[in-house]
């Protein structure tokens, strides 16, 4: 099964899809062993960890298509690009898309801000005429060539304009082709719980660690709410940043590399996750008597 359709089955399940955010190859094949059955590129956290920079629509589509190509073709589960804004206007959405497809993507999330966005659980957001946003949305699906490739239409609506614009833009963007709508900035669960009523169509949210997310939103909740999907963008470069930090103060203060070795996964769970026993496979296989044991030259 192609992984755009197993993306969407996993959507139309009527158990939670929970999407942890990665942004590298290596973090999704974390995920992956994990459990999960599909995987978010977080843009934001793409943004950060290859160029330093906040989500500030500061990379190109090209860049950030080309990062989410790597993140797709390192493991089997289908993976969720983040096509920001389309970056521009409905024409390079549509390009935009059809870049995605080509990489990997099961399918993409493109939302209703204007440029520059920001990250959705900050405040000062700025939306586009709903009209404008709803052309985008229609230019993403019609360059699909896979029609079960995933437009997850994000709406930024709730934290600027309320839940009814909300609703309003959400059911818009599923007319214009969307295949679902991602409810940015879930302040509430009273607030999710009357969105997938009013909304024809899957809601996917997102939990952010010391965002808006409200506290106590379980996936059983969310689940029982009747989100289709939720993501976790935050959660892994959090989790990355808190792991260096700690581990380099050790270093320093072992002034060596020894002292520490509760931190680290060790050297062949990282092989391992690199996919170096395959290797190592591959040279029984076809160098047989040409190279030593373990790939020794």
């Amino acid at each position: 099964m192609r992984k755009t359709t197993r993306l969407r089955k996993l959507i139309e399940d009527p158990r939670l899809l929970v999407m942890p955010g990665a942004y590298d190859a290596l973090s999704a094949r974390i995920a992956e062993e994990a459990g999960f059955q599909a995987v978010q590129a977080s843009g934001a956290n793409i943004v950060a960890c290859h160029f330093g920079v906040p989500d500030y629509s500061l990379v190109s589509a090209r860049e950030m298509a080309e990062h989410t190509g790597r993140i797709a073709n390192a493991v089997d589960v289908p993976v969720m690009g983040d096509a920001d804004t389309g970056f521009g206007n409905a024409v390079n959405a549509y390009l935009t898309v059809q870049q995605f497809e080509r990489v990997g993507a099961a399918g993409v999330n493109i939302e209703d801000q204007v440029i520059p966005k920001r990250c959705g659980h900050l405040e000062g957001k700025t939306l586009l005429d709903i009209d404008e946003a709803v052309a985008k949305i229609q230019a993403a699906a019609d360059a699909r060539e896979d029609k079960d490739f995933v437009i997850n239409a994000r709406t930024d609506a709730l934290g600027v304009f309320g839940l009814d614009e909300a609703i309003r833009r959400g059911n818009a963007y599923l007319k214009a082709g969307a295949t679902m709508v991602f409810l940015e900035g879930a302040d509430s669960a009273e607030n999710i719980e009357a969105a997938v009523k009013a909304i024809d169509g899957p809601v996917a949210v997102n939990l952010v660690e010391g965002g808006k997310t409200p506290s106590g939103l379980s996936f059983a909740k969310l689940q029982a709410l009747g989100i289709a999907r939720v993501s976790l963008p935050s959660t892994a470069m959090q989790a990355t940043v808190q792991a260096l930090r700690t581990v380099f103060g050790r270093v320093n203060a072992a002034g060596g590399i020894e002292g520490y070795e509760d931190l680290l996964c060790g050297f062949g769970v990282a092989q391992r996750l690199l996919g170096l026993e395959q290797i190592f496979a591959l040279e029984d296989r076809y160098m047989a008597g040409l190279v030593g044991p373990a790939g020794d030259q």
